[in-house]
């Protein structure tokens, strides 16, 4: 699918088809490819086989990078067209999990919202909160929607603020506050025949189309290239040129650290990075019709592998190992 082409003109079953064709040419990336065909397969409203596609996924469940968004996903889905009670038990066991990855997280909780269980809502959210922000200075990029989720719910239910809402209220970046967002009097603002009213929710409306945008916009992290020592000491003998670029792996690996503080400190979120291997840049290469030597084609090789959903997070979360492989704690390693 062309990135310019209109939703609506999107035929979602023959890109699902085409997603799991290419699912099959590269094994190595058949789960991310996989989930993006299972989530066209429920847009076009074959829910039965978008579920077929998780349980793929999930037969395979020693080889998958994110086994508990996989359930997630195909317990939302499976509530959707009638099995509620099988999607509460996989729900109940992604709680029960308490994975380290926001985004199950973030898809139960919504789930149970959609179906009217605020309270079970607000408890997931908060749940995973608490999993993954407890003792945190600064929320990582992709527990934002954690956080803006647990306001939400708790404002329909009509709960005071917490330190958690107030810290949601901090990272929204719209004109128009995460309060006025979630009031749960909007609605009947719709029905209203005052202009003044309806102006104002034209403008809440145009605020979160401006976050949503924000977000696609970027749906994958803006990642940094990392080698292992192995796979560095392979590039550099096989493209000398490259010694300029990676004079050595520790430095290597400091200068990683040091980028994403960067761009952490300018403002930039949703960082990764992303660990190449030299016959996966070499076929990157060739298929660009360039050399691998050429040390412009580093930074499209580490956007390619982010776009293939290969990115892990940075900073890693609260007691996760480095990401440098050390098998340290990363607040130990490179995080101190």
């Amino acid at each position: 699918m062309r990135p310019d082409t209109p939703a609506e003109n999107v035929d979602h079953n023959a890109e699902a088809a085409r997603l799991e064709r290419t699912a099959d040419r590269y094994p190595e990336d058949a789960e991310a490819l996989l989930l993006q065909a299972a989530a066209h397969l429920e847009l076009a409203g074959d829910r039965p086989a978008a579920s077929s596609l998780y349980d793929r996924l999930l037969a395979a469940q020693e080889g998958l990078d994110h086994p508990f968004l996989v359930r997630a996903l195909k317990a939302a889905n499976l509530w959707e067209y009638g099995h509620e009670a099988e999607a509460r038990a996989i729900i109940e066991g992604v709680r029960m999990a308490a994975p380290r990855d926001p985004a199950p997280w973030v898809i139960v909780a919504e789930a149970l919202e959609s179906h009217d269980e605020l309270e079970q809502a607000q408890e997931t959210f908060t749940e995973g909160a608490r999993v993954l922000l407890t003792d945190v200075a600064e929320p990582p990029y992709s527990t934002h929607p954690l956080l803006f989720g647990r306001h939400r719910v708790r404002r329909m239910l009509g709960l005071a603020h917490d330190d958690w809402d107030v810290l949601a209220d901090t990272l929204h970046a719209s004109p128009v506050s995460l309060d006025e967002l979630h009031d749960p009097k909007r609605v009947w603002s719709l029905g209203s025949e005052n202009p003044a009213e309806l102006e104002a929710e034209i403008s809440r409306l145009r605020a979160e189309l401006g976050t949503f945008r924000a977000a696609l916009s970027r749906p994958f992290p803006v990642a940094v290239l990392h080698w292992s020592a192995g796979e560095l000491a392979e590039l550099v003998v096989g493209y000398p040129s490259l010694s300029s670029e990676y004079p050595s792996h520790e430095e290597h690996l400091a200068t990683i650290e040091a980028s994403l503080r960067e761009l952490a400190a300018s403002g930039t979120g949703n960082l990764g990075i992303v660990s190449g291997t030299v016959p996966s840049y070499e076929a990157f290469a060739a298929s660009e019709g360039t050399s691998p030597a050429e040390v412009s084609l580093l930074p499209q090789y580490a956007t390619t592998l982010a776009a293939r959903g290969r990115a892990v997070e940075w900073p890693p979360q609260r007691g996760a190992s480095c990401w440098c492989g050390s098998g340290r704690g990363y607040g130990e390693c490179h995080g101190e």
